[in-house]
C-alpha cells in the first residue's frame, strides 16, 4: 500500500509558502517577457550535521504532493492583490499557472553525501524559481530528522527506538513531518497517533505518571491499567520509588496476569533517575520472581550519546523511547540544504553556470549532472562519482577524478567492482511518473543501505569522511569557468 498524500501538502494555500523575493523574481522575470527560459537548479548540502558521516534524504514524496496539487487559490490572488504591488495581468498569469518541471531525485531514504544534488529540478525559471522555498522546507527538515534517528538506531545497535517527540515539535507540522522522518530513518514506531493514521507507521504508548497519581495507590493503578490493555501492558514504574514500590508492584500485577492465564512479556518504563543503574535492579527483581526476558523501555532526554553509553555499561534497557532530541535535533537544528542555478537553456543548448565563492568549498559544481556509487566486490559502497549528464563512468578497478576543492589534484577510488546510478526521473508534465513508495519501502531502503556501510563511516564520533569525487570532465568544467569568471 503506497503512503497517501496528506491533506497538509494537498490543502489549498501552499502556493504562497514562499519567501516573498520569489515572487518579486518572478514577477520581473514575467515582466521581462522571460516565463519560457528553461533552467536547472541542483538541491544539496554542504556539511553533515556534527559527527554523522552520513544523511538520509528524506521529504520526496511530501515534496512530489506539493508540486503536483500546486495551484493559487482565489484568495491567494486577492492577498497578493492587497500588496499593491503586482499587475492585474501578473496576477492572471499566476491564476493559471501550474507546476509541469522535470525532476529527477535520488531514491528517498538512501544515504546522502556533501555536494551531491540530491535533486534536479529542471523547467521554466518561474517554476524552478517559485518552489525554492517550499522545496528548502520540506527536504531539510525531513533529512535532519531521518539523519539524527539513524544515528539513534546506530547506538541502539539493533533495540527498538519509539519516537516520543510530538509534545516538543515545532508545531503540528514538525510533528507530523518529524515522525514521518524519524520512521524513515529506523524508528520502529511513534507515539504521534496522527502520524499513525496518515503514514500507516506503527503507534506505540505506555501510560503517563498521571495515571498512576489519579489513583489511591499505584498498584491498584497498575492492576487497572493492565486489566483494559493486558495485551499491550507496560507500566511506568518510577512515579514514587522505582526500586522500593514501583517495580515490585509491577511485578505483583505482571504475575497476577500469569496466574489469570494472561500471555504476556512483563514490561516497564523507566523515565528518571540513573536509568542504566535502575534497569540492572529492576531486571534482576523480575528475573528472581521469574519473569523471563522483561521489556525495559527507557525515556527521559535521550540521545544517541548517552544511549551508547548505557549500551557500554550493560545497562539491561533493550528498548528505547527517544523525544526532544531527535524531532528537535537538539545539537544540530538546522540542515544546510541550499538550491543553486547550475545551467541555463539558450538557442536548445545547456550552458553550465557556476557561483563562485573566495571560499572554494563553496563554489558551485556547474552543469547538469549525474552521481554514480561505486561499489567493492563486498558490494559496499567505496565513495561516489559526480559526471556531466552526458558522461558515463570509466570501466575497471580503478576510477580516475579530480577533487572538489583542489581541481588540479587527482583523486582515484580503488578496488571499484561496479557503479549505481542514483538519480531517478520521478516528476514530468506535473504528474509523478513512477510508483508511490510506501513508507516501509522507503524505510527498508535505510536500513539496508546503513547495513551496507563500512562500519568506519558509521562511527558515532570522528567517521571516516566518505569520498565524493568529480569526474575528469566536469572537473575540467569547474576549473574552466572558475578562471573565466574570475576575470570579471
Amino acid at each position: 500500500m503506497s503512503e497517501a498524500p496528506t491533506a497538509w501538502y494537498r490543502r489549498e494555500g501552499l502556493a504562497l509558502l514562499t519567501d516573498f523575493y520569489q515572487l518579486t523574481m518572478i514577477y520581473g522575470h514575467w515582466k521581462d517577457g522571460r516565463t519560457g527560459q528553461r533552467v536547472c537548479f541542483d538541491y544539496f548540502f554542504r556539511t553533515l550535521p556534527p559527527h554523522a558521516g552520513f544523511a538520509v534524504t528524506a521529504g520526496l514524496a511530501p515534496l512530489l504532493d506539493y508540486l503536483e496539487h500546486f495551484q493559487f487559490q482565489e484568495d491567494d490572488l486577492s492577498y497578493l492583490k492587497s500588496l499593491a504591488i503586482f499587475d492585474d495581468a501578473f496576477l492572471d498569469f499566476l491564476r493559471d499557472f501550474r507546476l509541469k518541471p522535470t525532476v529527477h531525485a535520488m531514491a528517498e531514504g538512501s544515504l546522502v553525501f556533501p555536494f551531491e544534488p540530491i535533486v534536479q529540478v529542471e523547467g521554466t525559471i518561474i517554476e524552478a524559481q517559485l518552489i525554492e522555498t517550499a522545496l528548502l522546507n520540506t527536504l531539510n527538515y525531513q533529512t535532519l530528522i531521518a539523519t539524527k534517528a539513524a544515528r539513534i538506531g546506530l547506538a541502539a545497535n539493533g533495540d527498538p527506538v519509539m519516537e516520543f517527540g510530538l509534545r516538543r515539535a515545532h508545531g503540528p507540522d514538525g510533528g507530523l513531518s518529524g515522525s514521518r522522518a524519524a520512521y524513515i530513518g529506523g524508528c520502529t514506531s511513534t507515539s504521534n497517533v496522527l502520524a499513525g493514521k496518515v503514514y500507516g507507521i506503527p503507534v506505540s504508548g505506555t501510560h503517563a505518571h498521571s495515571w498512576v497519581m489519579s489513583f489511591d495507590c499505584e498498584l491498584e493503578a497498575f492492576r487497572a491499567f493492565a486489566q483494559h490493555h493486558p495485551d499491550r501492558c507496560v507500566l511506568l514504574v518510577d512515579t514514587y520509588d522505582t526500586v522500593k514500590s514501583g517495580v515490585p508492584n509491577a511485578i505483583q500485577v505482571f504475575k497476577e496476569l500469569h496466574d489469570a492465564g494472561q500471555p504476556i512479556r512483563p514490561a516497564i518504563r523507566l523515565d528518571s533517575g540513573d536509568l542504566a543503574k535502575l534497569s540492572k535492579i529492576a531486571w534482576k527483581l523480575m528475573h528472581d520472581a521469574g519473569l523471563e526476558d522483561p521489556l525495559i523501555v527507557a525515556s527521559n532526554d535521550l540521545t544517541e550519546d548517552l544511549i551508547a553509553d548505557m549500551k557500554r555499561q550493560g545497562a539491561k534497557i533493550n528498548a528505547w523511547g527517544v523525544g526532544t532530541h531527535l524531532i528537535t535535533s537538539h545539537d544540530c537544528p538546522a540542515f544546510g540544504g541550499v538550491y543553486k542555478l547550475v545551467s541555463i537553456q539558450e538557442n536548445g543548448n545547456w550552458l553550465p553556470r557556476i557561483k563562485i565563492s573566495s571560499n572554494l568549498e563553496k563554489a558551485t559544481d556547474p552543469g547538469r549532472k549525474a552521481v554514480y556509487r561505486c561499489y567493492n566486490k563486498q558490494q559496499q559502497p567505496i565513495g561516489d562519482l559526480m559526471a556531466l549528464q552526458h558522461e558515463s563512468p570509466q570501466s575497471g578497478a580503478v576510477l580516475e577524478g579530480r577533487s572538489r576543492n583542489w581541481l588540479n589534484h587527482k583523486e582515484v577510488l580503488e578496488g571499484v567492482d561496479h557503479t549505481e546510478k542514483l538519480h531517478q526521473l520521478v516528476f514530468d508534465q506535473g504528474k509523478r511518473v513512477h510508483s508511490q513508495e510506501s513508507i516501509n519501502d522507503i524505510r527498508d531502503r535505510t536500513q539496508t543501505q546503513i547495513s551496507g556501510l563500512s562500519d568506519e563511516f558509521k562511527r558515532l564520533r570522528n567517521p571516516e569522511i566518505y569520498r565524493v569525487i568529480l569526474s575528469p570532465e566536469l572537473g575540467n568544467l569547474k576549473e574552466t569557468l572558475i578562471a573565466a569568471n574570475s576575470k570579471h
